[in-house]
């Protein structure tokens, strides 16, 4: 993470994941959006003055969003590892009881479409499985998983298409975000494969995946799917993994952190991306720029795949006043900041 810090920050705060990303057919996308799609957005910046940038690569194991989102919540701190944000650790300590300093991770069923080089992650929410499917499978993989000390946990509140795990072997395992993975080949976001010298954490994983592959080949459940023509559940992914650190209360007002373009992104659907930015800039951006006309302090960060700029409502000074008469550059323009 950059070494800069995000402010502290109690007013109305929306964070945008994937205003921009490195899809080739994104530029043109943005390039060939009507005034009109953007009109609020352009008319909210006029008003504030960017206060945090955050750079990485697009190669972090948590992406730009979650990294803005975890300061935003003070999950994370600028010296959190990537891969590392306890998003799970959270999930649990809301969800669950007595579960204080233990380790967490996030376990999502899945798919991953076979090719002949590589695996390829589809969006787990494509699955659509229910409360009995979930149910199912947890209890089918439950004792694969104890041989490694993890205890799997259904938690009816975070839905059919995810696990806790609780196991001290995820308190320093670097995990990749789905939305790192989606719709790209596994095996550079798998534990461990960044580095040469695979740890025998990782190797675990990776044997573990290998088991819950077998398992679930022959699993009634993907029979049954099969005749529904639906998808088959053969593997999961592993993400949101640490504990919380010491001292973290939840506080605070929570970000706005809509899904929309990132959906579509996934979906390779550029057609309703650009449906997308022009529902967000008639429906939250517009919220939020009534909000600083009526004389609030707002806050605004738009993420890509490399990193985050957040602007925030500043007083209209002489200067501000006469910069609010010129057109802000278009979003595209500042690609290289996301």
């Amino acid at each position: 993470m950059s070494a800069n810090s995000a402010t502290p920050f109690t007013g109305p705060h929306l964070l945008v994941p994937f205003a921009a990303c490195s899809a080739e057919a994104w530029l043109p996308t943005m390039k060939a959006l009507p005034a009109q799609s953007t009109r609020h957005l352009n008319q909210l910046l006029k008003g504030m003055k960017s206060v945090h940038t955050d750079t990485a690569d697009a190669h972090t194991l948590s992406t730009p969003h979650e990294r803005a989102l975890a300061l935003a919540l003070g999950l994370a701190t600028a010296d959190t590892p990537d891969g590392l944000i306890p998003w799970a650790a959270q999930d649990a300590a809301q969800h669950l009881q007595g579960e204080s300093g233990k380790a967490w991770a996030w376990v999502t069923p899945c798919h991953w479409a076979m090719g002949r080089e590589h695996a390829t992650l589809t969006d787990p929410a494509a699955l659509g499985l229910d409360d009995a499917e979930s149910r199912a499978l947890l209890a089918a993989m439950q004792p694969y998983f104890d041989s490694d000390g993890i205890t799997l946990r259904y938690v009816p509140a975070l839905g059919a298409g995810q696990w806790l795990a609780e196991g001290e072997l995820f308190r320093a395992l670097p995990t990749a975000s789905l939305d790192r993975v989606m719709g790209r080949n596994v095996d550079p976001w798998l534990p461990g494969g960044k580095t040469e010298a695979k740890d025998s954490t990782a190797r675990k994983i990776k044997l573990l995946q290998n088991e819950m592959q077998m398992l679930l080949y022959t699993h009634a459940l993907n029979d049954e799917r099969a005749e529904r023509r639906q998808l088959p559940v053969n593997s999961f992914w592993l993400s949101g993994t640490g504990a919380l650190p010491a001292g973290y209360a939840p506080g605070g007002q929570r970000p706005t952190v809509p899904r929309s373009l990132a959906q579509a992104v996934f979906a390779d659907d550029w057609e309703a991306y650009a449906q997308a930015w022009a529902a967000l800039d008639a429906g939250d951006i517009a919220q939020l720029l009534a909000r600083q006309r009526a004389g609030e302090a707002v806050r605004l960060t738009l993420c890509g795949e490399r990193g985050w700029q957040t602007f925030e409502t500043h007083p209209a000074d002489l200067m501000a006043r006469i910069s609010s008469l010129l057109m802000p550059q278009p979003l595209w323009y500042e690609r290289n900041q996301l």
